[in-house]
């Protein structure tokens, strides 16, 4: 993790504990009034709201424990990180809730059929319900705000909390001044009102609870979110070098997503490309979900324009072996009547092999190219060394300037050349090796090139057959 990262999670632990600390100690003062306020009144909606907030504190706890706790970084015993002890606490907080609900709804029961209780509507009672109200919206507010900054399930959890606590504060007052209702004017109709209004709260907070458990279970159960797999497959695919998505794997931790993709890129592309192609795919997925861990693997596959002399490639590839100069050629009627299809290309050994060695390795590929590719009838291949090491040259200057006086002529036989400059001659382990730069224009189809400089050193070798290798380096006029 580098200074700027660090400095990131610094601050982010810094402000999830924070409004975590504040949501605790916001929960202890309102479950102390509205307990001293229930006790007074005997109103079970007061009460049940105590309860209610009474959880809440503990929810509060639980839930400032685990986001100390949640954005540690991976250990050797939890590799994955510590971020399900947010959702864990998630789903305590529902069973919390739950508890809660059922002993409410049992208590507003028997207040409707079963006993007769006195309540007492006073002021204290509406002043501290509507204090609840005010507390409650700030910090939920606060708290979602981190939530969603953080993407922190816990936080997430503690803010629905107390928006539902507005709701349900909201419908106590309601029952409240039902029975006062009922006190003054004589309403029978409305002596109920207080344990209907504890049955209400208890429907808002079963209906919260059970929305909120879902989520944490299908959390917990590593399900994937729905719809992530389609988005992650789309931003995936328009990464360029990206042949298809062939499997997607979501889960969650706390704030962290995880993804496991398996790709198909060209088989013909080399390792350093596909390794760029991994990176790029990775930071599609961190732009489409912010904080994730990605695990790229990638396969291998042939690309739907891929030609025979990609296809040849591979083949070799696949035998260690490096080939170059592949040309191919049809002859319309061969010595069996049918067309042929004759394959050339030069292939590099090791030089200490033996003839016998890089026979073996040579015949091998071309085995394989008539399995594979039984259009082609013949192969012919030029075995040539790989070069692994530096050797010490010797400067040829006279033999040097005998062939830059030669090839000052060479215009006139090749008028799309320009220029012909730079050149050098040396001996290498015994071996004459020339090299020059050739200027031509930049609009020339680099085959037109090819075929000038075949030329070029067709005409060199006629007049230094010594020559055991003529190297032409090609470039446009700006490129000087």
């Amino acid at each position: 993790m580098n200074t700027a990262d660090q400095l990131a999670w610094q601050d982010e632990q810094r402000e999830k504990k924070s409004v975590a600390l504040t949501s605790l100690l916001a929960a202890l003062l309102l479950v102390s009034l509205k307990t001293i306020v229930g006790l007074t009144t005997l109103s079970l909606g007061v009460l049940s709201e105590a309860a209610h907030s009474g959880l809440d504190l503990v929810a509060a706890a639980v839930t400032y424990l685990s986001v100390r706790v949640s954005d540690k970084p991976a250990d050797a015993d939890h590799q994955y990180g510590h971020g399900k002890f947010e959702n864990f606490s998630a789903f305590l907080e529902t069973g919390l809730l739950l508890v809660a609900c059922a002993w409410i709804v049992w208590e507003a029961v028997s207040r409707l059929f079963f006993k007769e209780v006195h309540v007492e509507p006073s002021l204290w009672a509406f002043g501290v319900m509507a204090v609840s109200i005010v507390v409650d919206h700030f910090r939920a507010r606060a708290l979602d705000r981190v939530a969603r900054k953080y993407q922190s399930q816990a936080l997430e959890a503690d803010a629905l909390h107390f928006r539902t606590d507005v709701w349900s504060s909201s419908v106590v007052i309601l029952g409240l001044v039902g029975v006062l209702l009922a006190e003054r004017f004589g309403w029978t109709g409305l002596r109920h009102s207080d344990p209907i209004a504890a049955l209400v709260v208890a429907a808002l907070v079963v209906w919260i609870s059970l929305r909120l458990g879902k989520r944490t279970v299908d959390v917990l159960l590593d399900a994937a979110p729905a719809g992530l797999r389609t988005r992650v497959e789309s931003a995936v695919a328009g990464v360029e070098g990206v042949l298809s998505v062939e499997r997607v794997r979501t889960r969650r931790a706390g704030n962290r997503t995880f993804v496991d993709l398996t790709i198909a890129v060209p088989r013909t592309i080399p390792f350093e490309r596909v390794h760029d192609i991994s990176d790029r795919v990775e930071h599609a997925v961190r732009r489409l979900l912010g904080q994730a861990d990605v695990m790229v693997h990638m396969e291998p596959r042939a690309a739907v324009d891929e030609d025979l002399f990609d296809q040849v490639r591979v083949i070799a590839q696949r035998n260690d072996l490096l080939v170059h100069e592949l040309s191919a050629h049809r002859v319309p009627q061969g010595p069996t009547g049918r067309a042929q299809l004759i394959l050339d290309l030069d292939a590099e050994v090791d030089e200490r092999l033996s003839l016998r060695q890089a026979h073996t390795l040579a015949d091998r590929v071309e085995k394989e190219i008539y399995r594979q590719l039984p259009q082609v009838t013949q192969i012919n291949t030029h075995i040539e060394t790989l070069g692994h090491r530096v050797a010490t040259a010797a400067q040829l200057d006279e033999l040097a300037r005998a062939l830059a006086h030669h090839l000052r002529d060479a215009p006139g036989e090749f008028p799309e050349l320009l220029d012909i400059h730079q050149v050098q001659v040396h001996e290498v382990e015994g071996k004459i090796v020339a090299s020059c730069h050739a200027t031509l224009a930049g609009e020339l189809p680099i085959g037109c090139v090819h075929d000038l400089t075949q030329g070029l050193e067709t005409r060199a070798r006629r007049r230094f057959p010594q020559l055991f290798r003529f190297t032409i380096h090609t470039e446009p006029p700006e490129a000087r």
